[in-house]
């Protein structure tokens, strides 16, 4: 069943009036971005801080990437999986193409991607992309902030050490009349995720079990918000990590970016005790975020659902209120 008519996915305005902290404003946006997360797991942003000029900028350049020759897409590799270039193939799409930057807020790393690309490190590409992302960063901390606040907990804690990784990523269009996977179901496994598309639809979230709802009319200046399974831990599952996969139709190509928060090494995922009570018992053990991720791509997390992968690595049984947890 298709209950695109019946739900309304949230739309949130950041109106720059309403981004001052403590404001009637800022405490408004805090409450509706917690019930979308809650709600939804992810919501539409509008945004106008990052121009339109700077995201059709991305976009045209995105598409003097995929241009390069194979043996240079090649050369964008990573240890961490799915972080590098993966052509069309079955394990993921043959329909997709994504290549990968870590730390994209660092100059250097957008620059060293670029020079394994374009004989002249193009640039043009580096500068755009930096922008790009370093705007993307201030946007999840925003976010982040703004579910600090609306559960009245302290600054510290949200507080990781993290990088911030970008997808640039194609989706070729199916054959003509044909409805195919673009990118199949799952949650995301990063802390976070905001996606950038270039107006061509695709982006589908699951609302209720089995129950699609498509993504379409998004403005020219909005971003999709994502909680990934670590939010949803931190939060002791009242965040809601979404399904959700890429289905391609229509004889366009699309490209989107996907901005995700990855904590470094050693980072422990933990839940507030502020957020584990009688109502809300404790649901998942503190647990290392690498470890996690690693496990999530291994050989035996692919016989699992997406969605089960944090409950099989870090789920309590029974769950442990904090009535019974050591002071």
């Amino acid at each position: 069943m298709n209950l695109d008519a019946k739900i309304e996915f949230p739309v949130i305005e950041f109106r720059s009036s309403d981004l001052e902290r403590g404001t009637n404003g800022w405490h408004q946006l805090c409450k509706k971005v917690r019930e979308a997360c809650e709600t939804f797991g992810c919501f539409e942003v509008v945004y106008g801080t990052i121009s339109t000029e700077v995201r059709e900028e991305m976009f045209r350049l995105m598409r003097e990437l995929v241009e390069v020759p194979l043996e240079r897409k090649q050369k964008n590799t990573s240890p961490l999986p799915y972080h590098g270039w993966i052509g069309p193939c079955a394990q993921v799409s043959l329909l997709y193409e994504g290549f990968g930057i870590g730390d994209v807020s660092n100059f250097d790393s957008v620059k060293d991607f670029a020079q394994l690309m374009w004989p002249d490190g193009h640039p043009r590409f580096c500068d755009t992309m930096h922008t790009m992302g370093t705007q993307l960063e201030v946007l999840h901390k925003l976010i982040w902030l703004m579910l600090i606040d609306s559960y009245g907990l302290g600054d510290d804690s949200l507080k990781m050490n993290y990088t911030m990784s970008v997808r640039m990523m194609k989706y070729m269009a199916p054959p003509p009349g044909e409805y195919e996977t673009g990118l199949f179901a799952h949650t995301d496994k990063p802390v976070s995720t905001i996606i950038c598309e270039d107006q061509i639809p695709g982006l589908e979230i699951e609302v209720n079990d089995g129950q699609w709802m498509k993504l379409t009319n998004l403005s020219p200046s909005s971003f999709v918000f994502m909680v990934g399974d670590p939010l949803k831990a931190w939060s002791n599952g009242r965040l809601k990590s979404t399904n959700h996969k890429v289905m391609m139709s229509g004889d366009k190509d699309r490209f989107s970016i996907a901005a995700f928060i990855m904590p470094n090494e050693g980072t422990i995922i933990k839940t507030p005790k502020e957020l584990i009570d009688e109502e809300h018992p404790q649901l998942f053990k503190d647990f290392d975020f690498m470890k996690f991720f690693f496990f999530a791509f291994s050989n035996p997390a692919r016989r699992i659902d997406s969605g089960q992968l944090l409950y099989d690595f870090a789920a309590l049984s029974p769950p442990v209120s904090n009535a019974h947890m050591d002071k």
